[in-house]
């Protein structure tokens, strides 16, 4: 699932049903696998932090995961009680680490440095929140995959607008 350039080169992928993060030297071929401390926990989305850590969405265990590719240490984070499906990692701008919790109809946003998630509902019932996007000003952006809308998320206060799209 859902590849990643790093910033010193190697290609990054998910192995979502066999829960390895993996890494591929362009120049070389050369395949790396790293697997994650507990098996079936569904690697999907994946985003990297200014210190070349590998973070990642644990979709079907539900917590967000921590690669130093340096060490092979992994670091879970679990997502709070009734979260579940987490999806799109992106950091924005000042680090805040944002993700769609797709299932639970939820978006969270994680302060890496602090180890704190914070998580919202999406207002429309069912609209299966799941890509983002972080716009110059730093807002992170998501689609509505079970609905026909996009929307907006305050990165301050987490409030969310969202627009209807033509049918």
């Amino acid at each position: 699932h859902d590849p990643m350039w790093s910033h010193d080169g190697y290609l990054w992928y998910t192995g979502m049903y066999a829960s390895v993060l993996g890494r591929v030297d362009p120049k070389t071929g050369e395949i790396k696998e790293f697997h994650t401390t507990k098996a079936g926990s569904g690697p999907h989305g994946l985003a990297e932090d200014k210190a070349g850590n590998v973070w990642f969405t644990a979709n079907s265990l539900g917590y967000i995961g921590k690669l130093d590719p340096k060490t092979g240490q992994f670091t879970e984070y679990p997502l709070p009680e009734g979260a579940r499906d987490p999806h799109t990692p992106i950091f924005d701008p000042k680090g805040i680490l944002w993700f769609t919790v797709q299932r639970s109809n939820k978006i969270g946003r994680m302060d890496t440095a602090k180890g704190e998630i914070k998580i919202v509902d999406s207002p429309t019932p069912n609209s299966l929140p799941y890509g983002m996007v972080i716009d110059s000003k730093g807002n992170p952006y998501y689609c509505e995959w079970g609905s026909y809308k996009i929307a907006r998320i305050d990165p301050t206060t987490m409030a969310i607008k969202e627009w209807e799209l033509p049918r």
